[in-house]
């Protein structure tokens, strides 16, 4: 079973009856350090820095004892910041920003734990993924693409991360329709499968949200469905997968860990930290525009989502025989 956008909202309106709804400010606790180490096991610029470097700023402003700063880890798609965070001591000053490419990282081999080598504070964030294709694609609609796909199995350029959620993406996609790839590594995230798409190198990619939104005018760019439970209102006319009859959601929620046996009373300090940003209006605002809801749960409520989260990732890896389930 996979939570569903309706599911998720239950669970957070669940949360928050159970806690005190005030702006009062998050329990201070003894921790050895007045700004704590947010791993973010990304480059500086990607989507990931980009949206916790606005909670860094956010909480800098806020009255919270303990501020964050946001240090950029790159490599092993997120593994090396991973297992960083993973070695630190649990006393409160290092944090780790993760979303579902941990439990990619174990798949693949390149890390020894998934999410469950962490203790899980708060999901914050929810970012659905755009399949998109170039301008030059013959094809302008997923019926379209997936047709092609099935008249060359294994020979539309495709450009993904190898190994990571942008690869996953696709591979989940070729299980639920009986599609298959020729997947093209490109490093730079998001942003390089982007030029990618322009300059012709590959046909088809994940985007984000600011280029289905400002490349799409002058058909560089193509759009053919998001990957989320509703259409987005920032880009309206693109259609849902399941509108199209692929029964699947796909997105990257975005959340912080902190080192495992990190003690209760610490997990709950920043679990308050992290929620204060996410009830102020003009904050969800500038989330918003990037593409990208924010979607609080706290410790408890957060474990329960990553259970089911990887039991999906790991379903897939052991029909496709991908990774350590070759």
């Amino acid at each position: 079973m996979k939570f569903s956008k309706k599911t998720l909202s239950s669970m957070v309106a669940a949360f928050a009856a159970s806690v005190t709804m005030s702006a009062a400010p998050a329990q201070a606790v003894e921790l050895p350090c007045s700004t704590a180490k947010l791993v973010v096991p990304w480059g500086p610029g990607g989507g990931t820095a980009v949206i916790f470097g606005i909670f860094e700023k956010a909480i800098e402003a806020s009255d919270a004892p303990t501020k964050i700063k946001v240090v950029t880890v790159p490599g092993q798609g997120g593994g090396a910041g991973a297992k960083e965070a993973h070695a630190a001591k649990p006393d409160g000053c290092t944090l780790f920003a993760i979303h579902q490419h941990l439990v990619v990282n174990y798949i693949n081999g390149v890390t020894d734990f998934s999410w469950d080598g962490f203790e899980p504070v708060a999901m914050l964030t929810d970012t659905p993924e755009i399949i998109g294709g170039g301008g030059h694609v013959e094809y302008d609609t997923l019926e379209g693409m997936l047709e092609a796909a099935k008249a060359n199995p294994g020979e539309i350029p495709t450009g993904v991360s190898m190994g990571a959620t942008s690869h996953f993406l696709f591979i989940m996609l070729g299980a639920k329709t009986g599609t298959d790839y020729a997947y093209v590594p490109f490093q730079g995230g998001t942003a390089g499968r982007i030029t990618g798409l322009l300059n012709g190198a590959i046909d088809l990619g994940g985007i984000n949200m600011a280029a289905a939104r400002t490349q799409r005018g002058d058909g560089a760019l193509k759009a053919f469905a998001i990957a989320s439970e509703e259409r987005s209102d920032l880009i309206p006319d693109v259609p849902t997968l399941k509108e199209l009859g692929v029964d699947m959601t796909y997105s990257l929620t975005r959340g912080i860990m902190l080192p495992k046996g990190t003690p209760q009373e610490i997990i709950d300090y920043w679990a308050e930290v992290f929620k204060a940003p996410t009830q102020d209006e003009t904050f969800v605002s500038e989330q918003a525009a990037k593409g990208t809801e924010v979607l609080y749960l706290g410790p408890e409520e957060y474990a329960a989502w990553w259970k089911d989260t990887e039991t999906g990732f790991l379903d897939a890896a052991k029909e496709l025989k991908v990774g350590r389930f070759q």
